[in-house]
Order: structure tokens, then sequence, then C-alpha cells
């Protein structure tokens, strides 16, 4: 295999990883959350993080080495099975979420003044996420707004099984999804904005093919994918940063953090400003990284795909 067809295959490897495991701890919590009730269903988490600690060895190594980046020390057992704690709390979560029992949470909104405002001149915005926290929180606190209309973009393939588990759960809850890489997406989130929605995309994963920008992320060299960016960027769109925190027990804490308004800038500016926006996104990620890492998702080597386009860059021709 040439290192070429290496930053390849790490580059999708996030792609081609089946989600069994959230998935499967969905299914589960589903089950008994709906007939135990949030409290005694909560016992059962502890069971599951250990599970995974026990016998998902790729994901324990990723999230060892992840820690040791956000903790700014060597992690210990503990650590990493908070980390995985806090993953299985956040699909459990999203039972009553789903359910709409919104009741049972403690939720702190930071930045929701600013985002309204625009909302209220009848403008869409463009909301950049992380496999960070929880979406579906971010989601609730839209369906609590009457009128609030919120899509997800998103690579529709690798999510149909999370997406299928979702609706079964309510199917009156179902989300507006919007498929990535379809002829008419760019259409379909147009129209979208351009009715004042939100529109919630991830933006910390890329496939093979997307052009992508190196940055410093947690002390070594990571990629980040520019195709969100220059989707706002071409719609001429606003951009913030979303992230909904879990802070254990029931509390949640969202964040809307403005990083991007393409509204103004002219196309030949348009590159220099998308990687100006996908830096910023970076940085307050980081933030959130390291004030609350344990909400970190991606368990798998984030920094990989970085380290072999490097080698490729460096090998003679």
């Amino acid at each position: 295999m040439t290192a070429i067809q290496r930053k390849k295959r790490a580059a999708a490897e996030w792609a081609t990883q089946r989600e069994r495991s959230s998935v499967f701890m969905l299914r589960l919590m589903t089950w008994i959350s709906l007939r135990m009730g949030r409290p005694l269903a909560r016992v059962v988490l502890h069971g599951i993080a250990l599970y995974f600690y026990s016998f998902a060895p790729a994901a324990r190594r990723a999230s060892y080495a992840y820690l040791q980046r956000a903790l700014g020390r060597k992690p210990n057992w503990r650590d990493c099975y908070k980390h995985f704690f806090t993953f299985a709390a956040t699909i459990h979560d999203r039972v009553y979420l789903l359910n709409q029992r919104f009741d049972l949470f403690s939720i702190t909104v930071h930045g929701e003044v600013e985002l309204q405002a625009i909302l209220k001149q009848g403008n869409g915005i463009f909301l950049l996420g992380a496999h960070f926290g929880s979406f579906e929180i971010v989601h609730a606190l839209g369906q609590q707004q009457p009128g609030l209309r919120m899509a997800l973009a998103m690579f529709e393939d690798n999510a149909r099984k999370i997406t299928a588990a979702l609706e079964a759960i309510n199917p009156a809850m179902r989300q507006e999804i919007i498929p990535l890489g379809h002829i008419d997406t760019m259409l379909q989130v147009q129209d979208r904005l351009s009715s004042g929605a939100l529109i919630g995309m991830l933006a910390d994963r890329s496939l093979q093919q997307d052009a992508a920008l190196t940055l410093d992320f947690l002390g070594a060299s990571a990629q980040f994918p520019l195709s969100s960016m220059r989707l706002a960027a071409v719609l001429r769109q606003r951009v913030f940063f979303m992230s909904g925190e879990y802070l254990g027990g029931n509390r949640y804490e969202i964040h809307f953090e403005p990083i991007a308004d393409f509204s103004e800038i002219a196309r030949g500016k348009r590159e220099q400003a998308v990687a100006l926006a996908v830096t910023e996104f970076s940085r307050r990620l980081e933030q959130h990284c390291r004030s609350e890492p344990y909400n970190w998702f991606n368990f798998f080597d984030f920094w990989k795909t970085a380290r072999l386009a490097s080698a490729v860059d460096q090998k003679p021709s």
C-alpha cells in the first residue's frame, strides 16, 4: 500500500467504521429507560461503560490518547471510564429528549440572545458543531421554540442506522435531514435558510475526497474539512459554533458562539475567509475540549490523517 493510499484509508476511517457502539447502546437503553425510568436506568450505564472499556480496545486506546491531550496529563482508567460513561449518558438521554421529557433536565443556554436577534430578522444561520456533547439537546431546545425550524445536513449513509433508531423511539420527533453530496443539496439548504431555519452540521470529520485544512489541535496537527464552511460562504450566511455539553446528573450547557459572517465577503476573498473561519472553529472546539474533556466522542485516532498527509508531502518526488 502506498503512502497516498494509506492517507485516503485514514481519511475515511470514521466513515467505514460500523456505528455499532452508538446503535447498540441506544437500542439497549431505549428498552431499559422506557420501562425503568431515568434514575434507575442510569445505574445500567455503569455496566455499559465498563463493557466498552473492557471489550473495545481500539476505542479505549483512542480515549487515552485524546484525554492525555485534553487533560494535559497522563489519564488513568477512571478518566477513560468517565469518558465512556459520558458518551453512554448522552445516548441514554436521547430517549427522553425525543419523547419531549424536557422537564427531566436542567439546561443552561449561552449565546441565545444574539442567535435570536438574527433569526428575528428572518435570516437563517449555520450551526456548526462536532462529535462533542449532545446534538440532541440542541435540537430539543429548538423544539421548545414556537415556529423555529432546524434541519441537520449530514452524510446520510453513515448515519442511517442511528437515524432509524431515533425514529423508532418517537416517530413524531423525526429530524429533518438534508443529505450531503446530492445534486440538490445546496438548493435544499438554501431553501431552508431563506425561510429562516437553522442548519446544523458536524464539521470535524471528512471523507477522503474532501478538502481539509491542517491545523494545530490540542498540541498536534489535525485536519478539519472545508466543505461545511465553504457551503456557508457560497450561500453568504452567518455561522455559529454550537455545542451541547453534558455536565453530569441531569445538567446540560448549550453554547452558541458566532465565528463567521460571510454575508459581505467578496468572491476573491472567499477562500481566505473560509480558512480563517475553519481555524476559529477548531480554536473554539479546542477550548471546549479542555473545559469539558469527557464530551469528545471521536473514538478513533483523530490526528492520524494529518500525520499521513505530512508523510506524503515530505516524501521525495
